[in-house]
């Protein structure tokens, strides 16, 4: 199956909104994605990209879903950039299947790569057709993911501590933001997730964000209100 187009690149400056599936309707998933990636114009909820949060039980509290899910996602949504956040202890052993299974981009945790070894799995992401991401969580300092951010496409600072959707967020985070877009410059997508809501995201915005996650505040929504919501988080 061809790759979809780079949302991260197609549309330099577009702040994107990347609705996490952790909170859809797992039941009706492929009707809750579609309508979400579907314009507005259209009717639909005018997001550009789909958030898949993948965890094991161990690295994060809670186990969620896995190449099975993305591969479904594009069988019946091709055009879907699927962004594959991987909170799993060991995540080289992840990259091929995701990738296999259609995934655009796969983002992995400093606190379990780092150096080298980082710099390798990044460059593996590459080969397999992927962009890469590195994470941090809340009370990781920013310097360790500075050290080898040049060997990725975005960073992400996550908002509230990894494992449950519905957190409330963290904005003593936002200071790790802003040195982390000042070192990467525009030339990288800096994203966040984790309890984003269009209350805090034009500080979220004014701190370097241009690519922001929203689960909860978006999927708890009824589908008609979902647009508005994207448009807010967008700003």
């Amino acid at each position: 199956m061809p790759r979809p187009r780079n949302v991260f690149t197609d549309q330099p400056g577009r702040v994107l909104i990347a609705p996490s599936i952790l909170s859809a309707d797992f039941g009706a998933m492929a009707s809750d994605a579609g309508h979400i990636l579907t314009p507005s114009s259209q009717s639909g909820g005018g997001a550009d990209l789909l958030h898949v949060d993948v965890m094991d039980g161990h690295f994060a509290p809670n186990l969620t879903m896995g190449p099975d899910m993305v591969a479904g996602i594009r069988r019946h949504l091709p055009n879907a950039f699927c962004d594959v956040h991987l909170m799993v202890m060991d995540p080289a052993r992840f990259l091929e299947p995701f990738a296999k299974a259609g995934a655009a981009h796969c983002t992995f945790h400093i606190e379990r790569v780092q150096g080298q070894q980082a710099r390798d799995l990044a460059q593996r992401c590459h080969d397999l057709g992927m962009t890469a991401g590195l994470c941090l969580n809340p009370p990781t300092p920013s310097d360790d993911v500075l050290r080898v951010a040049d060997a990725f496409d975005l960073v992400l600072v996550m908002s509230v501590n990894p494992g449950f959707s519905g957190q409330k967020f963290m904005p003593e985070v936002l200071e790790k933001v802003r040195t982390i877009r000042a070192r990467v410059g525009t030339e990288k997508r800096v994203q966040i997730d984790g309890g984003v809501n269009p209350e805090n995201a034009a500080l979220v915005r004014a701190a370097g964000v241009d690519v922001i996650v929203a689960a909860n505040a978006i999927f708890s929504k009824p589908r008609e209100d979902r647009a508005r919501v994207v448009a807010a988080l967008r700003g």
